[in-house]
């Protein structure tokens, strides 16, 4: 396990694999950075005052990057979660000698290139993202998080679109920047999120007859999504423990995401007068592509993330309509009041269990149904 992955070959394989962004010219390029920091800025303060969440200022604006820019700021990512469990699990190892360490080593190139061309998929395709996890600052102090927009994409898709440029780029910070608010706003929530994917990999401690068998698990996924299956790789190279844990990573960022496209589309027409236009073009856009692509997305387990998104913000919706925004906000007390899996799709059993308790049945009733209470 020792070098399990070859983080240095994922990013050379990744740079190397990704396609180019569309053409713009360098003053083109400068005002684009410019606009997306600048609406980075807007989009926090329309997101605080309509999610009504207790969200300090945050006075770095979004750091814009590239599609190299964006693998090499995700492989740092991936090294903070997972070179602790590498350790852990590498002093669990066994079988030693120089034959283990030969496969060990070529494994870890091969791990490395399928991590690369997986970054070099994705990597056209992601608009933005709030990262979590960050190597420390050179200082030593543990960085919050940082919120991410891959400029060359929200140019190609607007184009491909034919939105208004400023509607489309603000409207893009506006799911971003909730995702600022959830993880700066929440105290608890990165640690919990980061306590389950640990949890979740230190699960798959396995011995070497069951690793044949997940492989082979693995290779029928492929085969599977490659005829139109629903299999995915996350599904075959699970223990059953591992489910119980995958549910709530699921449950939790299917609720971070779908609070994310609530809020992008709630705040509404006065700040992104061409929303509407923009939402529906934009979904026709997220279930398009080529056969491969849908395979490669399956596979990859992006189609859940699309499903995720339609349940996650139908959930936030019912429940903001429900019990209004205070009362949708009871969701980030504690671990205890997240949804379970069942729970967003059944928004009425969450209230059942979270807010009715505490709040006898009049209360509600005069609560304003349009979320304006902070």
């Amino acid at each position: 396990m020792g070098g399990m992955i070859d983080w240095g070959t994922a990013v050379q394989t990744g740079a190397r694999l990704v396609r180019p962004g569309p053409q713009v010219s360098a003053e083109e390029a400068k005002d684009v950075v410019r606009e997306l920091r600048e609406l980075s800025a807007v989009a926090q303060e329309h997101v605080r005052e309509f999610t009504g969440m207790n969200v300090l200022p945050d006075p770095q604006p979004a750091t814009i990057v590239d599609r190299p820019g964006w693998i090499k700021a995700n492989v740092d990512g991936f090294r903070v979660v997972l070179e602790p469990l590498v350790d852990k699990l590498s002093q669990r190892k066994t079988a030693t000698g120089p034959v283990g360490i030969a496969v060990d080593l070529v494994g870890a190139r091969v791990t490395g290139m399928q991590m690369g061309a997986i970054l070099a998929y994705m990597a056209s395709r992601v608009l933005g993202q709030y990262e979590l996890f960050l190597p420390p600052d050179p200082s030593g102090r543990a960085s919050t998080g940082r919120l991410t927009l891959v400029a060359p994409n929200i140019v190609q898709t607007e184009r491909e679109l034919g939105v208004d440029t400023r509607d489309f780029r603000l409207w893009v910070c506006l799911h971003e920047e909730t995702h600022r608010a959830q993880f700066t706003g929440v105290p608890w929530l990165r640690g919990y999120v980061q306590d389950q994917m640990t949890r979740f990999l230190l699960a798959s401690d396995i011995g070497p007859s069951e690793l044949l068998d997940r492989i082979k698990d693995a290779a029928e996924a492929v085969a599977d999504a490659v005829r139109g299956g629903e299999s995915t790789l996350i599904d075959a190279i699970q223990s059953p423990e591992q489910r119980v844990i995958l549910d709530r990573l699921t449950a939790v960022m299917t609720l971070v995401e779908g609070h994310g496209d609530f809020v992008m589309d709630a705040v509404g027409p006065g700040v992104v007068p061409t929303v509407e236009q923009i939402r529906s073009k934009f979904n026709g856009r997220r279930g398009g592509g080529s056969k491969l692509d849908k395979t490669i997305r399956r596979l990859l387990g992006i189609e859940i993330k699309m499903k995720q998104y339609a349940e996650g913000s139908r959930f936030v919706r019912r429940v903001h309509a429900e019990v209004g925004m205070a009362g949708f906000n009871r969701v980030w007390d504690s671990p205890e009041t997240l949804p379970t899996i069942a729970e967003i799709a059944d928004p009425q059993a969450w209230i059942t269990r979270v807010v009715r308790p505490s709040l006898p049945g009049e209360v509600l009733e005069l609560e304003k149904p349009n979320g304006t209470e902070s």
